[in-house]
């Protein structure tokens, strides 16, 4: 349900307002159950899969082809691979072939589908860099979700239902993305001065979906000047 006290009433309004909520994350911290709730709340699209099918689709990459581990010897494009394909927890999910020749082309094509899905605002979009990519944009809201390794790990456990898998991917999702972000933009992972603010969702779901909003409406609304909350 939605907060009482909230208002969306600037929905619609000038080119400068925020409705792009970006969402980043550490793996597990519940990006995509909380944008959701966030999306169906103000009615606006919900951007995750569909993101990786359309770099899939661009890569000219067999949406059916599935893999679940890669050989190649660009350390960096399985680096890659891991902040969008494995990232997502989804199993019917594409994994790339030989269409991508390198990480560099696969980063572009990234960059490029952001971009492009920037414009069907006002969204909601998890991850795939998109703080870095539309980091000049001033319509963007963009908020860094973290939790406890316990909590992170139940979260991924009941999605893929193997403790093993599970531990796996909490404790080397996040060094990936870490290393990857380093190598090709230059920018720590997280970058703090990317984001309005950040989120620890121990708190819980609902809790954090209040605040994001709470934030997000004060925002559009004008109480607050967008420079005391520039990333």
């Amino acid at each position: 349900m939605k907060n009482p006290g909230q208002s969306t009433s600037w929905q619609g309004g000038n080119k400068d307002m925020k409705q792009l909520l970006l969402i980043d994350e550490e793996f597990g911290a519940g990006a995509i159950t909380i944008g959701e709730q966030i999306a169906a709340r103000l009615n606006w699209e919900f951007f995750d899969q569909a993101l990786t099918h359309e770099i899939a689709r661009l890569a000219k990459i067999p949406v059916e082809v599935c893999q679940q581990h890669i050989e190649r010897n660009d350390p960096f494009l399985q680096r890659l691979v891991n902040v969008i394909w494995r990232g997502s927890v989804d199993r019917n999910l594409p994994s790339p072939d030989l269409a991508v020749l390198d990480s560099r082309r696969l980063a572009a094509l990234v960059q490029q589908v952001i971009e492009q899905t920037a414009e069907k605002k006002p969204c909601v979009m998890i991850g795939r860099g998109a703080p870095y990519f539309l980091r000049n944009r001033a319509d963007t809201f963009c908020v860094f979700l973290y939790a406890s390794r316990e909590l992170k790990f139940r979260r991924v456990l009941k999605r893929v239902g193997n403790e093993a898998e599970a531990i796996q991917l909490v404790d080397t999702i996040d060094d990936d993305r870490r290393k990857f972000v380093m190598h090709h933009l230059g920018q720590d992972w997280p970058n703090r001065h990317l984001f309005h603010a950040m989120f620890n969702t121990g708190i819980g779901d609902e809790e954090t979906v209040d605040a994001i909003m709470q934030l997000l409406d004060a925002m559009n609304r004008g109480e607050n000047s967008p420079n005391d909350f520039a990333p």
